[in-house]
């Protein structure tokens, strides 16, 4: 090249607006996202549209600012763990990870990543981070739900099923959040007057079993905690509640969706909204070691007025005016 060609060149690039510059110069960002249910789960669906939605809001248009790497694991451990590892090699800016079931695997994948969840239960009991203010690692984000919400779903089976004298409360046994919940419903039974039992969520097999045996005596019915096996067996919990005539509270309003009667619990879209926002403050440079780990605001109460009719149940009008969706 000529040299007053090469000048030409150069003071025309001087030229250029500031900001255009400043667009050349930033490097596209990459973030990873592991989702450990089936691409074909519309409440996921969902939450994954929100994110990028409230993504692009704040400035990161999918394609040009931003690369976005979606897995869907489905509920295998193994293809949870696999597709973790290869988000990882990818060299992503930031991951993003929902439900109990995702988070630990990446975090043994990766310690320097940052990470932001949202979906989970207890991130400091099972040793994600070290406080809910002061995460202080590489990952940060979203509960699903403070552990006193828990009595609230047994107080709703008194509430809405007056008769009841006993719940078989289904836990996910594995994991701490399931001991956890668990406990605070049983200190929240006597003042209710219900008394209480476990049934763990194992194996179909099992859980069939069990819900049979507990519908044996009248006057029951069911609490479905939340966790990994919770939702991998809702579908069965639902259609037992339906056939044992059993009053049964859901965590999650995908569930009552589904056919459940009642639920009590966080919105899954907006947990993807709100991880959205700590991405871009990632982003933008800060670290999820300061970016204290946040409770729900809102919980939405939702009722299913079909299943109410089918199990014989008439729901009180208290209960209606305080929900914030009923499915008719």
């Amino acid at each position: 090249m000529r040299r007053r060609d090469f000048i030409r060149l150069t003071a025309g690039a001087a030229t250029l607006p500031s900001a255009a510059r400043a667009q050349q110069a930033e490097r596209v960002r990459r973030i990873g996202v592991l989702i450990p249910v089936s691409p074909d789960n519309p409440d996921f669906q969902s939450g994954v549209a929100e994110f990028v939605r409230v993504l692009h809001s704040l400035g990161w248009t999918e394609g040009r600012a931003v690369q976005i790497d979606i897995r869907w694991a489905g509920s295998d451990p193994a293809s949870i763990r696999g597709l973790g590892q290869e988000l990882v090699a990818l060299g992503p800016d930031v991951i993003v990870t929902t439900g109990d079931s995702a988070i630990a695997p990446i975090l043994e994948t990766t310690r320097t990543v940052p990470i932001v969840f949202n979906n989970v239960t207890d991130p400091v009991g099972a040793g994600l981070v070290d406080s809910l203010t002061r995460p202080g690692g590489n990952a940060t984000g979203f509960l699903r739900f403070e552990y006193t919400l828990a009595g609230k779903w047994l107080e709703l089976v008194k509430e809405i099923a007056p008769q009841t004298a006993r719940v078989a409360i289904l836990r996910d046994v594995i994991v701490s959040s399931g001991i956890g919940q668990f406990a605070v419903i049983q200190s929240v039974a006597p003042s209710v007057g219900i008394e209480v039992q476990a049934i763990n969520l194992r194996n179909a097999g099992d859980i069939e079993r069990a819900v049979a045996s507990f519908a044996q005596r009248p006057n029951g019915g069911l609490v479905l905690t939340a966790g990994a096996q919770a939702f991998t067996h809702s579908d069965l919990v639902i259609a037992l509640a339906a056939r044992h005539k059993l009053p049964a509270v859901y965590y999650r309003r995908a569930l009552v969706d589904r056919g459940g009667l009642i639920s009590y619990g966080f919105d899954l879209r907006q947990q993807f909204g709100d991880t959205a926002g700590y991405v871009n403050r990632i982003l933008k440079g800060e670290k999820p070691a300061d970016l204290p780990v946040q409770a729900p605001t809102k919980y939405e109460l939702v009722i299913n007025l079909k299943t109410a009719k089918a199990l014989g149940i008439t729901v009180p009008p208290s209960l209606l005016a305080r929900a914030d969706e009923v499915l008719e």
